[in-house]
């Protein structure tokens, strides 16, 4: 398929469900059917401005209520799996998620071989625990600074990643663990599929996830899923490119060349009518989070949409240009800049420490902007429990301007 760059801008925002923005009702149905469209949401702990999987859903889903996705969680509806990163997924696909590659997790059970012996018994004989439950132990393991760390957290994490435990909870950012037959059906546990098989899957639920993504790596999104080609570290796995031309020639990806971007894109099969003859975005505004699946490759964003966005918040202060947990922001179907909200949940407000527009894009002059951004602030002040926002200083224009009217 060849096609232009309006017409993929467009079919990326109206398959993200973000043209309109916030427009799926139903409440946690509506929260299912997001999951069911992009097949996983990444989840991080992270809660400054929301926490990602929340940010993801408030974007799409009306009236989003972070108690929908936590009732989910509980009725074991949804579960945690490891995608691109740690992720929501459905349980009915929980098959497909629960094969990895990975090498750590075995090696981590291995050099700390006593103490997981100790953590499984415990939590077999008294149901879920977290690492605070257990003495501090040390051992062999390291974190990514090759610092000795909590051999109890290193097990009960490995445990998770090899699926011989899950998560039974989260209270903030406590975990708690439990032997995985207590926490799914034992129909669903009972469904296995060959590891190749899984991470095809796992391959397929990226292009599922973004909508247009690369023949190629960028940046992590394909991370997990192991090497490119053939190694000899992973016997008998046949590489990412192996699983993907198999995804192409069975018909589940189709090849596509928009025209601007280098290199080829591949869209899921029954997408491809989309792509052809996209809707015209009406004007509403979405806030979207730094591990939101639009996002996920960079230099699609910068030759398609133009726009540059880079996550600062491990650069330090003096070299960032925006902020460090910093929101763009999607109209119609163009990036056209980008909010540092802070929800301050003791005092009931959220904080706009900040806001920054593309070159060329002025908000009085882009038809329907200004009421589409009323709207998404209005939406925002909901999500967060918060009755009234604060403008920083230096906002004053922006602050009359989004001043919300009868």
């Amino acid at each position: 398929m060849k096609v232009t760059a309006e017409a993929a801008r467009r079919f990326l925002v109206a398959r993200q469900l973000l043209a309109p923005a916030r427009s799926l009702e139903g409440g946690p149905d509506a929260v299912l059917e997001v999951f069911r469209r992009l097949g996983s949401v990444q989840f991080d702990p992270l809660a400054v401005a929301g926490r990602n999987h929340d940010l993801v859903l408030h974007a799409r889903v009306a009236d989003y209520d972070p108690a929908w996705c936590d009732q989910l969680y509980e009725r074991r509806e949804i579960f945690e799996a490891y995608n691109k990163g740690l992720s929501l997924v459905p349980t009915s696909e929980f098959a497909w998620f629960r094969g990895n590659l990975s090498r750590n997790a075995p090696r981590a059970l291995a050099e700390n071989a006593d103490v997981a012996a100790r953590v499984l018994e415990r939590i077999r004989a008294e149901g879920p625990l977290s690492s605070l439950d257990f003495e501090r132990e040390r051992g062999p393991t390291t974190d990514w600074f090759g610092m000795p760390t909590n051999a109890v957290r290193a097990v009960l994490e490995a445990y998770a990643v090899t699926g011989v435990l899950g998560l039974a909870l989260r209270e903030g950012n406590r975990r708690y663990y439990d032997l995985l037959e207590r926490l799914l059906p034992a129909e669903v546990l009972a469904h296995k599929l060959p590891l190749e098989v899984q991470l095809r899957y796992k391959l397929l639920s990226r292009y599922r996830a973004h909508g247009l993504l690369g023949v190629g790596g960028s940046g992590d999104v394909f991370g997990g899923l192991g090497y490119a080609k053939p190694d000899d570290r992973l016997p008998g796995y046949p590489g990412r490119h192996a699983l993907r031309d198999e995804l192409v020639e069975r018909g589940d990806l189709v090849a596509v060349q928009v025209e601007g971007v280098p290199g080829k894109r591949l869209v899921v099969a029954e997408e491809a009518e989309l792509l052809e003859a996209p809707p015209n975005p009406p004007p509403s505004v979405a806030f979207v989070p730094p591990f939101d699946p639009i996002v996920w490759d960079r230099k699609l964003l910068a030759s398609l949409f133009g726009f540059e966005y880079v996550w600062e918040l491990f650069l330090p202060p003096e070299k960032r240009r925006w902020g460090w947990y910093v929101l763009p922001i999607v109209f119609r179907d163009r990036f056209v800049g980008r909010i540092e909200p802070r929800i301050d949940r003791d005092d009931g407000r959220v904080e706009v420490l900040d806001l920054w527009w593309e070159d060329g894009f002025a908000p009085r002059r882009a038809d329907g902007f200004v009421d589409a951004m009323r709207d998404a602030l209005r939406a925002y002040l909901s999500f967060a429990g918060a009755d009234r926002l604060a403008w920083a200083p230096q906002l004053g224009a922006e602050k009359r301007l989004f001043l919300s009217r009868p």
